[in-house]
């Protein structure tokens, strides 16, 4: 019996040894969008789909494939003609948590050197000029200067599509993570204009984008932080659109139960965890529920009631 997985957001470690739930044509709806933004509640699992994304869309995953053998989207011929085939940055903003500007950005140009680090082929390709692999050493070290950091993303993609001969898809997770955080430490103005740029360099100035993925919580409409983005679309709870992408429905929530032999308690669940309305789908949250199974797995297994 697979474990429940609690916290887990890795893809791929979570399909490999957990129940998962299939999400997986959350792609198609991809491949339909130019620039999309999902916005969700907190634990909605935005940075397992997100990170489901990477393993699908990525150049670099060949070797991977096999983890959407028996999913969903393994039948859609169309999406997979799209699987595998794209250098992908995924970088995710959750961690941006630091009470001034200066430390914001410093923290921001850690997760460009991480992607620099993981694409380090980059620094020796003969399809890179000189200039630009002296900029990527720059983000590398963490020493390139506030302008240029703020098109870090745009540049990076530029050098991956050099090397790689294709577009690049970019996933950025938790985009608002950095602008709750300066809100509560008064520096909100600096890093909306921070990020407005970076988000307009990589998004709507990118001749070299082939699908922009973003996540949050909020939609930041006010600032305009979007503005001019070309076939930008957001999809809210409101939305129909994908709306049981991210959370459980009741059909998967019975399956859940099913596996685990807890089908007894499915009008409890529905009781307490059926809260949700995403477009005209109601949502159970996954975090809650999937703490809940693991609670009466441990219970029935000490008890001896059902297994």
């Amino acid at each position: 019996m697979k474990r429940v997985p609690i916290g887990v957001e890795d893809f791929k470690e979570l399909i490999s040894n957990n129940y998962y739930v299939d999400k997986s044509e959350l792609i198609k709806d991809i491949i339909n969008e130019k620039v999309v933004l999902y916005t969700r509640p907190r634990r909605f699992g935005k940075t397992l789909n997100m990170s489901m994304l990477y393993y699908f869309f990525s150049i670099k995953q060949k070797d991977n494939a096999h983890l959407f053998k028996g999913l969903k989207i393994e039948k859609d011929i169309e999406a997979k003609k799209h699987q595998n085939k794209y250098p992908t940055i995924f970088i995710t903003l959750k961690d941006m948590k630091r009470n001034n500007f200066d430390d914001q950005t410093e923290k921001f140009a850690a997760l460009i050197s991480d992607i620099v680090d993981k694409n380090v082929e980059l620094l020796k390709s003969p399809f890179l000029n000189e200039r630009q692999k002296n900029l990527l050493c720059q983000y590398l070290n963490t020493t390139s200067s506030l302008s240029n950091l703020q098109d870090a993303l745009l540049n990076i993609s530029i050098c991956l599509q050099k090397h790689y001969h294709n577009k690049v898809v970019i996933l950025i997770d938790e985009y608002d993570v950095p602008l709750q955080e300066a809100y509560i430490n008064n520096y909100y103005e600096e890093m909306i204009d921070f990020l407005k740029n970076v988000f307009s360099a990589a998004l709507k100035t990118n001749d070299v984008l082939q699908k922009g993925v973003l996540t949050g919580c909020l939609r930041i409409a006010k600032e305009s932080i979007f503005t001019g983005l070309n076939n930008f679309s957001t999809c809210s709870i409101l939305d129909e659109i994908s709306d049981n992408r991210f959370g459980f429905t009741n059909d998967e929530i019975v399956d859940i139960l099913n596996y685990y032999h807890l089908e007894q308690y499915q009008n409890e669940f529905k009781r307490w965890y059926d809260g949700y309305l995403f477009g005209k789908t109601e949502i159970y949250n996954p975090w809650s529920t999937l703490l809940y199974v693991n609670k009466l797995i441990k219970t029935s297994s000490v008890t001896g009631e059902l297994f």
